[in-house]
């Protein structure tokens, strides 16, 4: 948002640098994203200044030259070679001195240099009015009526005058600041000054011959509106003061009456739009909704198709005249012919600009207010404003009474605060005196005051302080945050109450994982075949929720398992010889059960195919239930630091498999899926597939990372060869090597497995290594042998295993 800052200074007085209200303004919370020079002319006339001809002859070697002496107020008269046919000894002229840049009409900008002309030296050029920025003539150089001493600056000459252009970095609360009235408002309370607003006390009604009426007939999008007519106006270019306020904030100046309301704009906040009150047909004016599809031609020459819920600004006969808030139409607008204008001044629901103008990817700046929230005790002052201007700028009458249709006034906010949260939320105890003085400063009134508390009220046009904390954050930013000490422990205080686990964060989290290993995600369809339940056994066909107005009979129940849409999904790409794959889905599977529904937010995990392709090393190779596993376990120990165990399975849908199980719930299931399920799907290779319990896993997700530091002192790695009976699985074993009394195991892997006749029918051998470790001193060789020992002990009486040795 820009604000020039000599239109800033006719509201509030000011004397600081540009700089020094950058800062302040930063502090208050309005960020200033940079401080441009304006110039009224570009160059800003720079080395120009006013010159009298002393002498004028002709050039001996050309017949158009001619060579003058011109003072330029110095101590020497400057010889200047000119070709102007209009140049005269005694003439008051513009000069532009050596090393000054001009910048003519549509023309590249160029440097004067001391030269010589045909023979002669010329230090500088006598200058025309297109050379230097001001006109389009040609015919000759400019001759000045004036008595200011030779040497004055031409700027000086002209009346330039130049400005600051303040970029505000506006955040989407602050809406109340989007105008020069609204950023001096922040700077009264931050230098104690009183905002001078413009005085409208002169309004007065001339007569009241116009006879439009106004209607609201969505009194939810437009809360209120105000008109006034204006009859016998003159339209014309604008006097240049207001052209050069229009441009210093990049807008291009129209005609009066427009450049009037957009400069009340910006001036107040208040969005204002003029009609030609000769296009208002019935004589009337009625806010309402058109119906959905309607066309409407806006200013830009678009035809646009409406939604049902734009407000729109119509006439009598049901014309649309204009999209309230966001654009006027191509018919209704002021032009020169105008000499009658209806004049509005609204205040609209921020909801529904907001949809419009997005739907129709219409950003302007009455839209920008309009969606963020405008002040709607101001639209009456505003009419009153431009009123005025236009009379004093394009004559005419104000012909009828002010409209001002408002049933139900917006009342203030009121917060109540209590002085322990101010000084708690602050970190610093601020007097009850200097609290009060900020928000009164603010235009926030303190009611109901006690000894601990006070009601807070707040005008509507601060829509972003609406709550306790919003009060104590307008205290501290005019306070000043820098004027806060910095204790020696940092740390934070709120007054609401947040989630202990971001699960959107974490959802994130898991899925850069799982792309990180090769995974790609799906999303499938809830809705799914009946069939599915009936046909597998791990479902009850029972607990299917039944859509009630099914679209077809393949989308007739909401799922109980992913499994069976990720198997489409695999079916579809495997047919079209994508037969690798690695999926992953985060979705919903939902129950019927007694007589409430159910759902269970779930995460399935699909693999197939080859799970490393053939290269110059290795040979292509199958995915495994153990390439499966790895990632359920990756997942898990990404967000639980707990143990899990495991029960092998071979359940419906699996061949064989795994229950992960977190205490004695179950937190996942993961296996091989059987060959029956997969040709039903049309799949006829391996499908692995893993469903984890996500609603579980959010709630024993770890808050936070433990670390520890790295042990100083070595590990030791000792292997054992156990023959055990088939059914003890290495759960059982690395329970007995991880027990109390096991303080030195680090860890423990199976680095092979062995079966076959050696070893009997109903054996198996594994070979593991224990890594051991003392945190506290090198182990000797005395406690590694105790504890290799103690295992071998632990084993033999409790799983009846054999050593190899």
């Amino acid at each position: 948002m820009k604000i020039s800052l000599n239109w800033l200074k006719e509201y509030i007085d000011l004397n600081q640098s540009p700089e020094e209200l950058g800062k302040i303004l930063t502090d208050t919370g309005l960020e200033v994203e940079g401080l441009d020079p304006f110039e009224q002319v570009k160059g800003g006339l720079k080395g120009l200044v006013v010159g009298e001809v002393l002498t004028c002859v002709p050039h001996t070697n050309a017949d158009k030259l001619k060579v003058t002496t011109v003072d330029l107020g110095g101590d020497a008269p400057t010889q200047i070679v000119c070709g102007a046919p209009n140049v005269a000894q005694g003439q008051k002229v513009i000069v532009a001195t050596v090393g000054a840049t001009l910048y003519p009409e549509g023309h590249e900008p160029f440097q004067i240099k001391k030269a010589k002309i045909r023979g002669e030296v010329s230090q500088g050029m006598i200058c025309a009015e297109d050379e230097i920025g001001l006109g389009q003539s040609h015919a000759g150089i400019m001759v000045l009526d004036t008595d200011l001493p030779n040497g004055t600056p031409a700027a000086e000459y002209f009346d330039l005058t130049d400005d600051t252009i303040i970029e505000i970095g506006l955040t989407p609360n602050r809406a109340d600041a989007a105008s020069h009235i609204g950023v001096a408002r922040d700077l009264k309370a931050a230098l104690k000054q009183e905002v001078k607003w413009p005085d409208v006390s002169a309004f007065s009604v001339d007569n009241t011959n116009s006879k439009i009426t106004v209607s609201v007939e969505n009194e939810e999008a437009c809360p209120r509106y105000s008109g006034i007519s204006i009859s016998n106006v003159s339209v014309k270019e604008s006097p240049e003061w207001l052209q050069i306020k229009l441009k210093t904030l990049g807008l291009e100046p129209i005609n009066n009456v427009v450049d009037i309301t957009n400069f009340v704009l910006h001036e107040t906040g208040q969005p204002l739009h003029a009609f030609d009150a000769s296009q208002i047909k019935g004589d009337k004016v009625v806010v309402k909704t058109l119906s959905e599809g309607t066309k409407f031609t806006t200013l830009d020459d678009k035809e646009r198709k409406l939604k049902a819920a734009d407000l729109m600004i119509c006439d009598g006969e049901g014309n649309g005249m204009c999209i309230a808030g966001v654009f006027g139409g191509k018919g209704s607008g002021v032009k020169e012919s105008t000499t009658d204008v209806f004049l509005e001044s609204a205040y609209f629901s921020p909801d529904y600009i907001r949809k419009t103008a997005q739907h129709h990817q219409l950003k302007t700046d009455a839209s920008f207010r309009y969606e963020r929230g405008t002040d709607p005790n101001i639209t009456v002052y505003a009419l009153k404003r431009a009123a005025l201007l236009i009379k004093e700028l394009a004559g005419g009458e104000i012909s009828s009474e002010i409209t001002d249709l408002y049933p139900t006034p917006i009342e203030d906010f009121k917060v109540p605060v209590k002085y322990k949260n101010v000084h708690r939320l602050i970190g610093k105890d601020i007097s009850k005196d200097r609290i009060k003085e900020i928000l009164t400063l603010l235009d926030i009134k303190i009611t109901e005051e006690t000894e601990d508390s006070f009601l807070a009220l707040v005008p509507p046009y601060r829509v972003d302080v609406q709550r306790e904390a919003d009060i104590v954050e307008e205290i501290l930013r005019v306070y000043g945050f820098n004027n806060v000490d910095l204790p020696d422990h940092v740390q934070s205080d709120y007054l609401a109450e947040f989630p202990s686990t971001d699960k959107d964060k974490i959802q994130k989290t898991i899925t850069e994982l799982l792309v990180s290993q090769g995974y790609y995600e799906i999303l499938t369809n809830s809705l799914t075949k009946p069939q599915y339940a009936e046909n597998a056994p791990e479902l009850n066909e029972k607990e299917s929720v039944q859509i009630l107005n099914k679209l077809s009979e393949d989308l007739a129940v909401l799922r109980q398992s992913l499994l069976h849409t990720g198997l489409e999904v695999a079916a579809y790409n495997i047919n079209r010889r994508q037969s690798n794959l690695r999926l992953f889905e985060f979705g919903k599977s939902y129950f019927h059960i007694e007589d409430s529904y159910v759902e269970k937010q779930k995460l399935a995990i699909y693999l197939t195919g080859d799970i490393e392709n053939e290269n110059w090393i290795n040979k292509s190779r199958k995915v495994t239930f153990h390439d499966l596993y790895q990632t359920v376990t990756s997942v898990i120990s990404r967000l639980i630091s707990k143990e899990v165990t495991t029960d092998v399975t071979h359940d419906s849908p699996f061949a064989y498999g795994l229950v992960v199980k977190l205490g004695q719930k179950e937190l996942a299931k993961l296996g091989k899926v059987n060959t029956s399920t997969c040709k039903k799907a049309g799949i006829k290779q391996e499908v692995f597939y893993a469903e984890i319990d996500w609603n579980l896993l959010m709630k024993k997700a770890a808050n936070s990372v433990t670390f520890e530091e790295v042990s100083k002192f070595p590990e030791v790695r000792r292997d054992l060869s156990l023959v055990i009976d088939k059914k003890v699985t290495f759960e059982e074993i690395k329970a007995l090597a991880t027990g109390k009394n096991q303080k030195f195991i680090k860890a423990i892997n199976v680095f092979d497995v062995y079966e076959g006749e050696n070893i009997g029918e109903d054996k198996k051998a594994y070979a593991i290594s224990f890594t051991l470790e003392d945190k506290e001193k090198t182990l000797t060789d005395k406690v590694i042998d105790k504890t290799m020992n103690n295992l071998i002990r632990l084993f033999e009486n409790n799983l009846n295993a054999i050593i190899r040795k």
